[in-house]
């Protein structure tokens, strides 16, 4: 028999699965068009490809205080370019490292990326 505390971790993880699944759809619905899906080519698609799964418009679905808007950017110490590569590029914690999948370019485009957007507050 399952235990409560069993059942709520089962069921927490089933509905993080059913979100990034819709995350996913939701997103890539129609801006994921042919070549962009596999080959992304500007900061905002790199981004949308590979990062908005969990920080769509910069927040954050699996971890609320650890989204990318300004104030928790500068409050780990992510307000910088350089900073936000080396996440983007080692990963940490629960976020993968993404240096075998993009090239070091595009980690330094979305990395600018998301400082821009940050300031305008993803708007």
């Amino acid at each position: 028999m399952i235990s409560l505390k069993n059942f709520k971790k089962i069921l927490t993880a089933f509905i993080l699965i059913l979100t990034l699944a819709f995350v996913g759809i939701a997103t890539h619905s129609q801006i994921a068009l042919a070549d962009t899906a596999t080959n992304p080519t500007t900061a905002a698609e790199v981004f949308s490809a590979n990062c908005a799964g969990c920080h769509i418009n910069g927040g954050n679905i699996i971890r609320r205080g650890k989204n990318l808007k300004q104030k928790a950017l500068k409050k780990y110490g992510m307000d910088s370019i350089a900073n936000i590569s080396n996440l983007v590029t080692n990963g940490k914690g629960i976020m993968p490292a993404y240096k075998d999948r993009l090239s070091e370019q595009q980690i330094i485009d979305v990395s600018a990326y998301v400082l821009s957007q940050a300031e305008t507050d993803w708007k």
